[in-house]
C-alpha cells in the first residue's frame, strides 16, 4: 500500500498496562456479556480455556473468585506520532484513510460521520466492553466505540496465518472500523435486538452476517483510496480473509468444520464480500441481511 503521504488519524490513545495478568473478577465479568454476544457460546468456552491457561480463575466471570490482586491497572496516554512504532503509525495512516472516505461517503447522504479513537495496547489493556486481552485478536467496543488492538496480532497474521504484507493491516483496521459503521447507522442495535429472541446458531448466523458487512464496508473504503492499492494488494488481502475463515481456523485447530458455530463466515465468503466491496465500492451493495430482521 502507498501510505507513506498519507496523513495520520488523530484519534488514537496509547494503553500501558501494568500491574497483574488482567484477569480481575470485575474487568472479565464485564467482558463475558461481550463475548458471548460477539462469539456465541463458542467464544466463553475458548475465553475459559484461555484463562485457565494462563493461570486465571474461571470463577471470576461469575462472580465466585477473583484473582485477589485488583486486576491489572492501565495508563492510557497520547504520545506523539513520532513516538510511535512503525506499525502503529502505518495503523493510523489507514485510520486516517477510512476517516476521509467514510466522511465523504456521510456527507452524500446529509449526515456528519463521528470516526472511532483506535486504542493501542500490549497483551493487556482496558475496554469500555471490559478487559482486552491479545488472544481476543483486534475488536471494536461499542460501549466506547473504540478500535482495540495488540499490534503484536499483525506478527501472527504473518507467522500463523500466512498473510503478510501491509494491506491485511488496512483490511483489519477497515473491518473493524466497519462495525463501528454498524453502531453509528443503528444496524448493530437492531441485531442484537434480533439475537436476543433467536436459538444460538440464528443468533450464530446473524452474527456472520454482521462481521461478512464489515468486511463488505473494508473493501469500499479500498475501492474509494485506489491511490493507496499497489500490486498485489489485492492477493494480500484475500489471502488475510480466506486466513481468519471459521473453516479454516476450526480445521487448523484439528475441528471438523460446524458450520453452524460459524461466528465470522467461511474463507469464501469472507473473501467474496471483501471482494464485493472492492469491484462496487458501494456501501450499498454490502446488504449482507437481506431479509433476515
Amino acid at each position: 500500500m502507498r501510505l507513506d503521504d498519507e496523513q495520520e488519524s488523530s484519534h488514537y490513545e496509547v494503553q500501558d498496562g501494568r500491574g497483574g495478568g488482567g484477569f480481575g473478577g470485575g474487568g472479565l465479568g464485564m467482558l463475558l456479556p461481550f463475548v458471548a454476544s460477539r462469539f456465541g457460546c463458542g467464544g466463553i468456552v475458548v475465553l475459559l480455556i484461555i484463562m485457565v491457561v494462563m493461570g486465571g480463575n474461571p470463577l471470576a466471570l461469575l462472580g465466585g473468585g477473583g484473582s485477589g490482586g485488583g486486576g491489572q491497572q492501565v495508563q492510557t496516554q497520547r504520545p506523539p506520532t513520532g513516538d510511535l512504532t512503525d506499525v502503529q503509525r502505518v495503523s493510523l495512516r489507514v485510520l486516517g484513510s477510512t476517516e476521509r472516505r467514510w466522511t465523504d461517503i456521510f456527507r452524500a447522504e446529509g449526515q456528519q460521520y463521528p470516526p472511532p479513537t483506535l486504542v493501542f495496547y500490549s497483551q493487556n489493556g482496558q475496554s469500555g466492553c471490559g478487559a482486552a486481552q491479545s488472544a481476543m485478536g483486534p475488536f471494536y467496543c461499542p460501549a466506547d466505540q473504540r478500535i482495540y488492538l495488540d499490534t503484536d496480532f499483525f506478527n501472527e497474521m504473518e507467522t500463523r496465518f500466512n498473510a503478510p504484507g501491509d494491506f491485511p493491516i488496512g483490511y483489519i483496521i477497515a473491518h473493524e472500523v466497519g462495525h463501528h459503521i454498524q453502531t453509528v447507522t443503528g444496524q448493530a442495535a437492531r441485531i442484537r435486538k434480533a439475537q436476543q429472541s433467536a436459538s444460538e446458531a440464528e443468533g450464530n448466523a446473524l452474527q456472520v452476517k454482521m462481521e461478512l458487512q464489515a468486511d463488505c464496508y473494508a473493501g469500499v473504503w479500498a475501492a474509494r483510496d485506489t491511490n493507496l492499492m499497489e500490486p498485489g494488494d489485492l492477493e494480500e488481502g484475500m489471502r488475510a480473509a480466506e486466513a481468519i475463515g471459521d473453516d479454516t481456523l476450526q480445521k487448523a485447530a484439528g475441528r471438523r468444520p460446524v458450520p453452524e458455530s460459524f461466528t465470522h463466515g467461511s474463507s469464501a465468503q469472507r473473501m467474496e464480500w471483501l471482494r464485493k466491496g472492492l469491484s462496487t465500492g458501494d456501501p450499498a451493495q454490502c446488504d449482507t441481511f437481506r431479509g433476515a430482521i
